[in-house]
């Protein structure tokens, strides 16, 4: 089979100059992945544990307080599937304005993308100073 060469090729990913909305994009479905593995895990670990008997909501609970060092190593990832639900939702928000048609002009694109980042990381440390304070 004969290819035709005045057909241009499809471009590849060297070729696209890499931006904010391409980044979202991909975090989009990366964050989608984490919080159905490890949120409905943890979710589901709670719910069990809060149905169960005193001795498995006291293993969970020591699990999630697990420390090595100073920092509960949990908290980390607490922290992280917190900051994944939150880019989760904006970049979700996101999309919804562009499903209506709106935001397709490159830097209002660009900036609704750098405000998924940006709102994300604002209100993961919001929720977790909120957290951490009432806890201390």
């Amino acid at each position: 089979m004969a290819r035709n060469t005045a057909r241009p090729l499809s471009p590849h990913l060297t070729i696209w100059k890499w931006g904010p909305h391409m980044l979202v994009s991909i975090l989009h479905r990366a964050t989608g992945v984490a919080l159905t593995l490890g949120g409905l895990f943890l979710l589901t670990w709670w719910l069990l544990a809060l149905s169960g008997s005193a001795e498995g909501y006291a293993t969970f609970t020591s699990f999630v307080g697990w420390k090595l060092g100073p920092v509960p190593l949990i908290l980390i990832g607490l922290v992280l599937l917190t900051w994944a639900f939150f880019q989760h939702t904006l970049s979700g928000l996101r999309h919804l304005v562009m499903d209506v048609g709106a935001g397709f002009e490159l830097k209002t694109n660009k900036t609704m993308a750098l405000g998924t980042i940006v709102g994300s990381l604002i209100l993961t440390a919001l929720f977790w100073a909120i957290i951490l304070g009432k806890a201390a």
